[in-house]
């Protein structure tokens, strides 16, 4: 079974297909988490750049001519994660009220090119297809007009975008990696319709057949049937043509399998860079008594659990206020009890937003929010596949809006930096800038810092000590173990794998 991700619910009898995205079974699921088993493989190179993007379908064909069934058929047969389902019926153009009284008496052509927002929707796929995340809008069918609250859609390896009209505009048709015309008889599609709208829209068989005749017929006939030109694929009776399915599904892994054979494993990382100076942007906390006597006791093997977490909350405060200087400060004035002036200074920005990378890096929010008053905090789960060596993104909970804030990235660990370049490139894919971005670790290997500082010069590396050497298993050497489970007093299990940075690889 597969789980739905509904982003344009149906909100009234009026029903259309919905945007959704598609995934694995979960893991784990809880009140506040979805953790899926099938994690997304890299889509960049060591030097942080998107080396493949997302393979797009477009799905054309008449109303009711199983479209969205052949979608669906196709996302089965793919058997392929992070896939996102892009519907054209979220991008219809908000109403005037003259058209909205025109919808209400059927007399609005909801067929036509004019009812949609093509400019919004290409530049949704456009970025969608770029690894990009994006805001997909909520049409309320009942109010002609979109929600203030629109939905967000990540990490596609494949997007299905189907509609009316996908092959109506030129811009849209250069988006399209394929392109399927699902062709039914008209007939079958009249019945389909009839069927429908009696007895889901209650509505009488002589208005249906009006709204046909009126609107549905002609938009076909002008519109959509000539785009079957442009199709690289056509296929009769939809959703029951088995054999066409299962050409477009071998054609697709081919072109899935030509982008995968760049792995972004950690030995590949730890052969990189070697010998190389620190990096300018490499911030590491001055090792005072104080401090080296806080590591000394937190990297005992035979520290307990207690001084453990009791040392290294310490040194994560330390770790807080020493990044928290890096930050740009603006000159202000203030007015003292004493009716005098202080010239001080404060924060030049909007807000400050913490990302942990779990599970081991979620022991750090509660030093940033001793720190930082009322501080949004966002998650991002990535597992190493042992079977590949690669990092893979299995959970992601960001806040809103968080272009506009400088982010805190934190992890207990840094090794090879596998896990912290991907959520390095997270954070860019939401628009986050690179130059906000401070990734914030108690201990790094230098190799993972010159592999985040290779693939991201301008992202703030600060940590509280540097170690020269990462043994054969990418452990850190001296390192300081397990973070994750000496912290939470836990032993992993065979089948749970973290992050390569919370694993002290």
């Amino acid at each position: 079974m597969r789980r739905n991700c509904p982003l344009t619910p149906s909100l009234s009898p009026r029903k259309r297909t919905t945007s959704q995205s598609k995934t694995e079974p979960p893991l784990l699921r809880t009140n506040k988490r979805t953790i899926y088993t099938a994690g997304r493989p890299p889509w960049y190179n060591v030097t942080g750049t998107t080396f493949k993007e997302a393979f797009v379908i477009g799905l054309c064909g008449g109303s009711a001519s199983g479209k969205t069934t052949v979608a669906n058929k196709i996302i089965e047969a793919l058997d392929v994660p992070w896939v996102v389902l892009l519907s054209m019926d979220s991008f219809y153009k908000v109403l005037s009220n003259e058209e909205q009284e025109l919808a209400a008496k059927n007399e609005y052509n909801f067929d036509h090119p004019d009812a949609f927002d093509f400019e919004l929707l290409v530049n949704v796929l456009r970025k969608l297809k770029k690894g990009k995340s994006v805001k997909v809008p909520v049409y309320d069918f009942t109010s002609h007009c979109r929600r203030k609250e629109w939905k967000t859609v990540y990490g596609a390896n494949v997007v299905i975008f189907e509609g009316i009209l996908a092959f109506a505009n030129k811009e849209l048709l250069k988006l399209l990696d394929m392109k399927v015309f699902v062709d039914t008889d008209s007939d079958i599609r009249l019945v389909r319709r009839l069927k429908r709208d009696i007895s889901e829209r209650g509505r009488d068989i002589g208005g249906v057949i009006k709204q046909y005749n009126k609107f549905v017929k002609p938009a076909f006939e002008q519109y959509i049937e000539p785009t079957v030109q442009v199709a690289d694929i056509v296929v009769p009776r939809g959703g029951e043509n088995f054999v066409a399915l299962d050409l477009i599904v071998q054609h697709v892994h081919s072109q899935l399998e030509k982008v995968s054979l760049i792995l972004l494993c950690r030995s590949a990382l730890a052969s990189a860079h070697q010998g190389q100076p620190l990096p300018k942007t490499l911030s590491v906390m001055e090792s005072t008594p104080q401090v080296r006597g806080m590591h000394t006791i937190i990297r005992n093997k035979e520290t307990n659990r207690d001084e453990f977490i009791f040392y290294s909350k310490r040194l994560m405060r330390l770790l807080i206020e020493h990044a928290l200087s890096f930050l740009p400060l603006k000159p202000v004035s203030v007015e003292t009890p004493q009716g005098t002036i202080y010239e001080g200074k404060r924060l030049s920005g909007k807000r400050i937003t913490g990302v942990s990378i779990l599970r081991a890096g979620e022991t750090m929010e509660q030093a940033l929010m001793a720190v930082c008053k009322d501080i949004r905090l966002g998650k991002i789960l990535i597992q190493t596949n042992h079977d590949t060596g690669e990092p893979e993104l299995h959970y992601l909970r960001l806040p809103k809006d968080i272009s506009e804030d400088y982010v805190i990235l934190m992890d207990s660990t840094v090794s090879t930096g596998a896990a912290a370049l991907m959520a390095v490139r997270v954070l860019l894919d939401h628009d986050v800038q690179e130059d906000k971005i401070f990734l914030l670790s108690l201990l790094m290997a230098e190799m993972g810092v010159h592999s985040v500082a290779y693939a991201f010069p301008k992202v703030r590396i600060i940590t509280t000590a540097v170690d020269k050497k990462v043994n054969d298993e990418f452990h850190i050497i001296p390192g300081i173990g397990n973070f994750g489970d000496r912290y939470f007093g836990t032993d992993a299990p065979s089948d749970w794998y973290e992050s390569d940075e919370g694993m002290d690889y």
